[in-house]
């Protein structure tokens, strides 16, 4: 039987890819359906309250902000790291 470089049989890397490709499809296809959700409880709202979906980004950003400005604050400060990821 032939055995590619790291000894084991090709046909189980083309199962591995296909799996991940399956997975890839699966997620995009739920990020898509997560968008489509998202987009029809916001023109709901819009309809029932004008200005919900701007009101809401607004505060989506402040909270972002806030969550970024304590992730800094309460970052240790580990040496051993890589710049990039302290």
């Amino acid at each position: 039987m032939i055995k590619d470089e790291d000894g084991k049989n090709p046909g189980s890397n083309k199962s591995v890819l296909e799996q991940i490709n399956s997975l890839k499809r699966e997620d995009e296809r739920l990020y898509n359906i997560l968008a489509i959700d998202v987009w029809a409880l916001a023109k709901t709202m819009d309809e029932y309250q004008p200005g919900f979906w701007a009101a809401f980004m607004k505060n989506r950003e402040k909270a972002l902000k806030r969550f970024l400005a304590e992730m800094i604050k309460n970052k240790s400060t580990d040496s051993k790291r890589p710049p990039f990821l302290r």
